[in-house]
């Protein structure tokens, strides 16, 4: 084979596409909040445009933001449409969830096209089963997958890279992080908890088939570790089984100066040891219940997708990540904080996430990774001044 008819990558490609970033989903509610982040804060020279199954809608959205941009039809269940909409931009973003019911077709496409994508996914089968399909395509197509671009888990990922950055070099480092938060959980989130709990075995085959095939790291260790409950900063560390450390153990595999062993635990911050029994108890019987079809449809029916807070419910919420970090004889820690987790932040990270991809000048990455490792610092800069604070609390020697 010639140079000249060695198939192009994903990035050499993309210098054609009519559009920079597509945004999947917009009609939804937390896809309505990121296309109004986009309008508000997307430069003049970005090529964007809302996709979505329904033109009518679509414009309405269009309509309500007041801004000059292409709709383009695609339609979560006609992979024709999806594979179109992949070859047609750099960087696909998409809130269209539950991830597991609806999100592969569109991940397929973007690694075959060597396009960028971009999601809110919390579920860790969807980003297992994703990186078994799909990782080794999209590295040789230049497409880089990154799930996880909101809440879930933006504020952990790029948080302990943060806190990593005030340790010393190349040391074996421990990290836990504490999560406090004052919000409803959207529509999405609750539908995506409940499919997750109703889906153990699926959970537990597709962690193991990604073991199986994901390269550790050479002659490092990088690892996310369940801990005990256990008292921390003033409050009641409560193990969190969330898709976050899987996230920061995978960017802890891919950049070295997390050091040749690194461990990370999370946990809900909690106040009162009575509350932890309860929040045990309430997530116990939802995922019993999620196990009796009956019983998991009128959970589902209480919460439908789509529903969200009112924006003066959504000014009221907020968040803060605490983490400790330590190393080398150096303890630090650390806060990550922002308002309204689920939607207001959500729309912004995601958003930032796509805008980064799009402009800023950023590592070379292909195949399924992260935040931490595809933008870091870059990303962190935007969210600091999109509003998040990233500080240190206190740091000692020890």
């Amino acid at each position: 084979m010639t140079i000249s008819d060695t198939p192009p990558t994903g990035h050499e490609r993309e210098r054609d596409r009519p559009y920079d970033v597509v945004l999947l989903g917009a009609t939804g509610f937390t896809g309505a909040l990121t296309a109004e982040y986009l309008a508000k804060h997307a430069p003049p020279e970005l090529k964007w445009a809302l996709a979505g199954r329904n033109r009518a809608k679509l414009e309405a959205v269009r309509s309500d933001l007041g801004v000059d941009v292409e709709l383009v039809l695609a339609d979560v269940e006609d992979p024709e449409t999806l594979r179109a909409l992949a070859e047609s931009t750099r960087i696909v973003v998409t809130t269209v969830g539950p991830y597991i019911r609806y999100g592969e077709p569109l991940v397929a496409a973007c690694a075959e096209a060597g396009t960028d994508y971009l999601d809110l996914t919390g579920e860790p089968e969807f980003v297992d089963r994703m990186y078994v399909a799909y990782h080794e395509q999209a590295v040789e197509t230049g497409a880089r997958i990154i799930h996880c671009c909101g809440f879930d888990s933006i504020p952990y990922d790029l948080g302990v890279q943060y806190t990593v950055e005030q340790l010393p070099d190349r040391v074996p480092i421990q990290v836990e992080g504490l999560v406090r938060a004052g919000g409803k959980p959207s529509g999405g989130t609750f539908h995506t908890a409940i499919t997750a709990f109703s889906r153990g075995k699926q959970n537990l085959d597709a962690h193991r088939a990604r073991r199986r095939a994901q390269p550790r790291p050479e002659g490092r260790s990088a690892k996310a570790v369940t801990g005990r409950i256990h008292r921390s900063q003033g409050f009641w560390a409560v193990p969190l089984p969330t898709v976050d450390p899987q996230i920061v153990a995978h960017s802890a595999s891919l950049l070295e100066n997390y050091g040749p062993d690194f461990r990370y635990s999370h946990y809900a911050a909690v106040k009162q040891l009575p509350m932890v029994a309860g929040g045990i108890a309430g997530v116990g019987l939802l995922v019993l219940a999620a196990q009796i079809p009956p019983a998991r449809t009128a959970l589902l029916s209480r919460i439908k997708l789509g529903d969200g807070p009112t924006p003066e419910r959504r000014a009221k919420s907020w968040f803060k990540v605490r983490f400790v970090g330590t190393g080398g004889g150096k303890r630090v820690v650390t806060e990550v904080a922002g308002g309204d987790p689920g939607y207001d932040e959500t729309a912004k990270m995601l958003g930032e996430s796509a805008l980064c991809l799009a402009l800023d000048d950023l590592p070379k990455t292909a195949g399924q990774t992260t935040t931490a490792a595809a933008m870091g610092p870059a990303l962190r800069q935007r969210l600091i001044e999109a509003g998040m604070t990233f500080r240190v609390i206190a740091t000692e020697d020890y």
